[in-house]
């Protein structure tokens, strides 16, 4: 699947690291050079450069002879001072912000109205409203505001997904926009082995209110199915759950509501 994945979106490193180390376990050495070049030079397109170095100089310990890694670094130095930031990538673009000092007392935490949430509200009006795909009115008549300090039995339905059921955009018409501006990779959940117990050692209110499901671990890293890729509360919520670093994944709606309800009843 992974290697289905990274033919579509080259770019995306996170599931290259993941075909890495699936290699490495089939001990593939070959494979495992060859997608260690993958991901470095996916690092460099996107202007990761200290990464992308990193990652050479990982292939250099294996192969210090290597002519591709040993030209690529040469390239990245002539480039390095083009380059003065590097781009959010996909673990943080879902980066929760830091809390306010103790001595903030214009609002506390646990108080904080739903308006305050970071539920990727804002970055999804601009992609979708200001984009002119739908209208004001259909967004505000679709989103729904949740309130993280009160406890769900229900899930919450996607955005995307009821834009779809009222007929306003189809499916695939919003996943194709939010995969080209987030930089995350689809993943088809209905094709994948979720791994139920992984799932439900995460908190099931946070699941059902945000509708996310970690799906699988790979080494250090949880796999994490969404289909609003700009919600940092839900990103924090999970990240509070586990010490683990968290990958997410654009999946489809439908697929995501019937594993989400399956799991947390």
């Amino acid at each position: 699947m992974f290697e289905v994945i990274t033919q579509s979106q080259p770019h995306d490193y996170q599931s290259l690291e993941i075909l890495k180390e699936a290699y490495s376990k089939l001990s593939r050495q070959k494979d495992v050079i060859s997608t260690s070049k993958r991901i470095a030079h996916a690092y460099v397109q996107m202007g990761q450069l200290s990464s992308a170095i990193l990652e050479y100089e990982t292939i250099l310990q294996r192969c210090p002879d290597d002519p591709d890694v040993k030209a690529a670094l040469e390239q990245i130095e002539s480039k390095a001072n083009n380059f003065t930031l590097e781009p959010m990538g996909v673990e943080t673009t879902l980066m929760a912000k830091a809390p306010a000092p103790k001595g903030d007392t214009r609002r506390t935490a646990s108080k904080a109205p739903p308006a305050e949430v970071e539920d990727g509200r804002k970055s999804m009006h601009k992609l979708f409203v200001e984009s002119k795909l739908i209208t004001v009115g259909d967004f505000d008549l679709c989103w729904s505001t949740v309130d993280p300090t009160l406890s769900t039995g229900s899930v919450l339905e996607p955005f995307i997904q009821v834009l779809a059921d009222r007929g306003i955009l189809p499916i695939d018409k919003s996943l194709k926009v939010l995969c080209d501006k987030s930089r995350f990779a689809f993943l088809p959940l209905q094709s994948y082995d979720i791994d139920m117990d992984l799932a439900r050692s995460f908190p099931a209110d946070t699941c059902r209110r945000w509708c996310v499901l970690p799906f699988d671990r790979m080494s250090k890293s949880v796999l994490v199915a969404t289909a609003n890729p700009f919600n940092q509360q839900a990103a924090k919520e999970l990240a509070e759950a586990t010490p683990n670093r968290l990958l997410w994944y654009l999946v489809p709606p439908a697929d995501l509501l019937s594993n989400v309800r399956k799991l947390f009843r």
